[in-house]
């Protein structure tokens, strides 16, 4: 706990008032930047063992785990990164600090701040399959107080199964300080894809894992393509009404509406090939999510000590719609053979509804004794209420009022040496059924989790970090039941260990290295029915991630970095008769930082999958996707 009460004070305002930066896209680097290595993303590069998807086992983001700068966010479609200079994955003691914290982790996404001097961005990206790119974003002041931002992307993406899509997105965002003390941060984004096609999903007709698909191939059909678009908007807003007190506000909108969706499957897919391809298509879907918080914090400073107190409301009203799907058998083909079957007139049955209306209340606490320890704790009444409409049958109101709570203990034993411990209850979302279920895309049940963490925190030199801990995370189990119905089944024991190692191991090389190891196990319920393993399916049962940044004396502005990644084995079946092999991966890059026309610039090429291992990946319990191959990115980042 070596800080000063100065900078303890600022982080208890949670982001209330971050200076803005000039727009300097030339210097991102993930490696060099990130606190840890438990997942972090700036511009175009991402690094750690979780990501938001993905974290000791479960979604951060399909549990409802989202924050904007620290607070509320229930996104329907991804935060993009014209409005999003960073985002970070908390977990354990990189938590601490975030009042009620959740069970399955948090994505905290840093809102971009325009600056108060005139600056832009524009970068030029490419990859080898025949992706292109470009890139603007920028800050222009309007007045002492007022500086507008905007950003727009242009892509056509060549994925390495062979499809392709084109899309676009703009924002706006804008900063004002209209007195000491007030912020008001109001932002808008608008994302559109086209003809982006539906790339196969193999479903084997026993237990074994399917043929290799031809890379950079696709069959078809090229009829079946996505079309949808998305906007976030909102508004951060903090005041400062007097001295220790500041007072935060979120409020967003989240819109995904899909006009066109297929899912593209072969079916009873055999070894040497041969199957059966299914399509189905999704009428028109729009989901709506109004969400936020507001909060307000106190901070009371006594000597060496810090009692920071917050009162919370958090409020959520989400609109889906799932269901209505028609379905065409476009009958016998094999892996490689193209489809020229012309699309047929589907007829839509009628749609489901499903609305989600909660709020919590909270209150939480966080104390901080230099060079003695840290103590927090939240407690908070939840009011959930869904209602669903299925067609034909009158609408089912399911409530539940929780209480939540979280707790953390850190204790620093000597100087540099900081052991810690804590638990979390949470109410979350479960995500929704997978595609080739009788209820596809029906989101599922909210549940109540539970986490319980333990670990150290050691600073080996100035800039060395490293982090130890063990965790195990409880949460319901979802499988399949006679009638083909993802439904719960069991309950998921999430029992793991974890590390990160961060810093400069010289003035040159930086290093983040990370990983974890994963024993998750199933306890099915007793009237469960078929045969349930005892993994869950797409957990691996061990992942570590290294990565160097060496900044080489040979060249001044030239960098070389690696990433190694190992991933363990994978259930890919409810039955377990089915693991997926473990998978190596080597990336190797560099950046060359110079000087164009007089601007600062970055050029960035990155090598990935060195070894050309693929393989699959799991997307859902008994179906595949094909992982790419060896790849080749490159980007041109200018100042201007």
């Amino acid at each position: 706990m070596v800080r000063t009460t100065a900078a303890i004070v600022a982080m208890a305002a949670c982001c209330a008032a971050l200076p803005a930066a000039a727009q300097d896209r030339s210097s991102d680097n993930a490696v060099t930047q990130a606190e840890d290595a438990f997942g972090y993303s700036v511009g175009r590069e991402s690094i750690g063992i979780y990501t938001a998807s993905s974290a000791r086992g479960f979604s951060p983001t399909s549990a409802g785990n989202v924050r904007i700068d620290g607070l509320y966010f229930d996104p329907q479609y991804t935060l993009t990164s014209i409005v999003s200079e960073s985002s970070s994955i908390k977990v354990g003691l990189s938590a601490q600090g975030y009042p009620f914290a959740a069970p399955s982790g948090i994505v905290d996404y840093a809102l971009r701040r325009p600056s108060n001097k005139a600056s832009a961005s524009i970068v030029l990206n490419g990859d080898a399959y025949g992706s292109g790119g470009l890139e603007i974003d920028g800050s222009l002041p309007v007045t002492a107080n007022l500086s507008l931002g905007y950003g727009l992307t242009v892509n056509h993406v060549e994925f390495p199964d062979g499809t392709d899509n084109w899309n676009h997105a703009q924002g706006l965002l804008a900063r004002w300080t209209p007195a000491p003390g007030i912020e008001i941060l109001p932002f808008w984004t608008l994302s559109n894809d086209y003809n982006d096609e539906a790339g196969p999903f193999y479903i084997p007709a026993g237990a074994y894992l399917p043929p290799q698909p031809p890379a950079r191939h696709f069959d078809g059909p090229g009829w079946a393509d996505f079309r949808y678009s998305a906007t976030n908007h909102g508004v951060l807003a903090s005041v400062a009404p007097a001295k220790d007190w500041v007072i935060r506000l979120g409020a967003f909108r989240s819109v995904f509406d899909q006009a066109t969706s297929y899912t593209n499957l072969l079916v009873d897919l055999q070894p040497d090939g041969t199957a059966s391809r299914l399509v189905i298509a999704d009428p028109r879907a729009k989901n709506v999510s109004l969400s936020g918080e507001a909060r307000i914090t106190h901070s009371i400073a006594d000597g060496p000590r810090l009692h920071v107190f917050h009162a919370s409301m958090r409020q959520r009203d989400a609109r889906r719609v799932f269901g209505g799907s028609d379905e065409v058998d476009l009958g016998p083909t094999r892996i490689g053979t193209p489809v020229t079957a012309p699309r047929p007139a589907f007829v839509f049955g009628p749609q489901s509804h499903d609305r989600v209306r909660q709020a919590t209340y909270g209150m939480a606490y966080d104390g901080r004794w230099k060079d003695v320890g840290e103590l927090s704790f939240g407690v908070s009444r939840a009011d959930y209420r869904k209602t669903t409409s299925l067609p034909g049958l009158a609408p089912v109101t399911a409530r539940s009022r929780p209480w939540l709570y979280n707790g953390t203990l850190a204790v620093t034993a000597i100087k540099r040496l900081t052991f810690y411990a804590g638990y979390a209850r949470g109410l979350e979302e479960s995500g929704l059924a997978p595609p080739n279920a009788a209820n596809r895309n029906q989101p599922l049940p909210t549940i109540l989790t539970e986490q319980k963490d333990a670990g150290v925190r050691w600073l080996v030199t100035g800039n060395i970090k490293a982090v130890a801990g063990v965790f195990d995370l409880r949460r319901p189990y979802f499988s399949f039941d006679t009638a083909n119905t993802y439904t719960q089944t069991g309950t998921t024991r999430s029992q793991g260990a974890e590390f990160s190692v961060a810093g400069n191991l010289t003035p040159r090389l930086g290093m983040v290295a990370g990983g974890f190891v994963l024993r998750p196990r199933i306890t099915r319920d007793a009237n469960a029915v078929g045969t349930i393993g005892k993994r869950p399916v797409g957990l691996p049962d061990h992942l570590f991630n290294f990565n160097l940044n060496w900044r080489t004396p040979m060249l001044e502005g030239l960098s070389l970095d690696a990433a190694l990644f190992h991933r363990g084995t994978v259930a890919a079946r409810i039955d377990n008769l089915v693991i997926i092999p473990s998978r190596a991966q080597l990336n190797l890059g560099g950046r060359y930082q110079f000087k164009l026309a007089g601007k600062s610039a970055t050029f960035r090429l990155q090598a990935g999958n060195i070894f050309d291992q693929q393989g699959f990946g799991t997307a859902g319990p008994g179906i595949y996707a094909a992982n790419s191959g060896r790849y080749l990115t490159g980007y041109l980042a200018v100042d201007v």
